[in-house]
């Protein structure tokens, strides 16, 4: 497995995208609006255009593409924390630009899946920044809350739910430290 880092998201978005649409249609999850293609790159550029956002995208040796993961860190003038469903603890959404390291999307595809590809991205992400934490959010009935699972057992904890978006689903937040101990 390779992976190439990027911040120029000229250079991968036609990958990312297409990935996109691989992956979130083997879930059934195009004709949700929140999950369109089109709803997705806007995203996409939205987040690429914040300082410091990465994408690792891991591919095999052929240069076949397996998956992607992207994240940003939070800046002063964040919006993340702006949606909470339940509040948190003062100061816990106070942001620098170097506290917290959003971790917003991983796709792997199919016959990846169950191999480790997803951790290894998380962790070559991760693996590149300095920041305390990492948080991202997870909807909790996905895959029947095995995918909750998969980041539980990577360490994050639940610290309170969001909507971001009018049709999104209801997220859970979750957050690490970014280096675990």
């Amino acid at each position: 497995m390779q992976f190439r880092r990027s911040r120029d998201v000229d250079e991968v978005r036609r990958t990312i995208l297409d990935l996109h649409v691989e992956v979130r249609g083997d879930f059934g999850l195009l004709d949700r609006p929140f999950n369109t293609v089109e709803r997705f790159d806007e995203r996409l550029l939205a987040y690429a255009k914040r300082p410091g956002w990465e994408t690792v995208v891991a591919s095999l040796p052929s240069g076949e593409p397996m998956g992607f993961c992207f994240g940003t860190p939070l800046g002063p003038d964040t919006r993340w924390w702006a949606s909470m469903i339940t509040p948190l603890p003062d100061g816990y959404t106070t942001e620098t630009g170097a506290r917290t390291l959003a971790f917003q999307e991983i796709c792997v595809r199919k016959a990846w899946r169950g191999r480790g590809v997803a951790q290894r991205l998380h962790d070559e992400l991760l693996a590149g920044h300095t920041e305390e934490r990492v948080t991202l959010l997870v909807n909790p009935a996905a895959g029947n809350g095995k995918v909750k699972a998969v980041y539980e057992n990577w360490g994050y904890e639940e610290a309170s739910k969001q909507q971001p978006f009018k049709d999104s689903p209801v997220f859970a937040i979750m957050t690490r430290p970014l280096r675990q101990l």
